[in-house]
């Protein structure tokens, strides 16, 4: 019996997938008998790593470069997503930016802008690059990475909560839309992650962050995965609009 997990004969797009949480959305994938495409900017050494490791278990995967936030990268990238894939049928948007915490009155509109940008409209530019050939194929998965911040708030970081917020309601939206032409869109907001945007936090913001969960700890990337392959395969094919939060307690709403 097949299981209700399974991704084969799907396509599958991840932004920001050359390590961190997309790395491991895209792993996942391919383990799971997804083709995947990703991409990420100015990180090649891990892109590369990747590739390798996935060739050594018998997985092609598909490596370049974008922009997010710039409309033309991402008209680049959908192009060449679509020659190596033919289609895509899911599109994860893990790419992003933390910025750093610090007070707001330091936050000038360069921080805000390149936040935004690229957790923000980035979501917005890559879904729009996608979303009609899934609509006219009446199956498809759209995945947004949120954070749990987008409900909880964080001293020091209101240009990245407003960001992640906004893919929140970005989502629901566009759940409206999608759904009734098999389109499911969903998103996931993590708790804090032991990512490279973490670590680029303070040590004391990070005393401050780990005091605060129930577990006591920082979450592992392949603790966030597993939600996106549930959203992206059959066994998630009755959640519309919805933000799954694995955050170890940070937010339990």
């Amino acid at each position: 019996m097949k299981s209700p997990f399974d991704l084969s004969g799907r396509k599958a797009v991840v932004t920001g997938g050359s390590r961190g949480i997309g790395g491991a959305i895209a792993e996942l994938f391919l383990e799971h008998g997804a083709e995947v495409a990703i991409c990420h900017l100015g990180d090649e050494a891990n892109a590369s790593a990747l590739r390798e490791r996935m060739a050594a278990r018998g997985h092609a995967l598909h490596c370049t470069e974008c922009d997010v936030s710039s409309p033309a990268a991402v008209d680049r990238f959908a192009e060449w997503a679509t020659q190596r894939l033919g289609q895509v049928d899911i599109v994860v948007n893990s790419a992003g930016v933390g910025g750093g915490d610090r007070p707001f009155e330091s936050t000038d509109e360069r921080d805000w802008d390149l936040t935004v940008g690229v957790n923000l409209r980035g979501t917005m530019l890559v879904t729009r690059a996608f979303f009609a050939g899934m609509t006219s194929r009446q199956w498809g998965r759209v995945i947004n990475v949120a954070s749990q911040l987008a409900y909880k708030g964080a001293p020091g970081l209101a240009h990245y909560c407003a960001a992640k917020a906004g893919v929140v309601g970005f989502t629901r939206a566009l759940a409206y839309e999608g759904a009734p032409r098999g389109v499911l869109v969903n998103a996931i907001a993590p708790g804090p992650v032991d990512t490279d945007l973490l670590r680029n936090h303070s040590e004391q913001w990070l005393a401050f962050k780990k005091s605060q969960l129930p577990v006591g700890r920082f979450g592992e990337v392949g603790e966030i995965a597993p939600t996106a392959l549930l959203l992206a395969s059959e066994a998630g094919a009755f959640y519309v609009g919805q933000t799954l939060s694995p955050n170890g307690g940070d937010v339990m709403l």
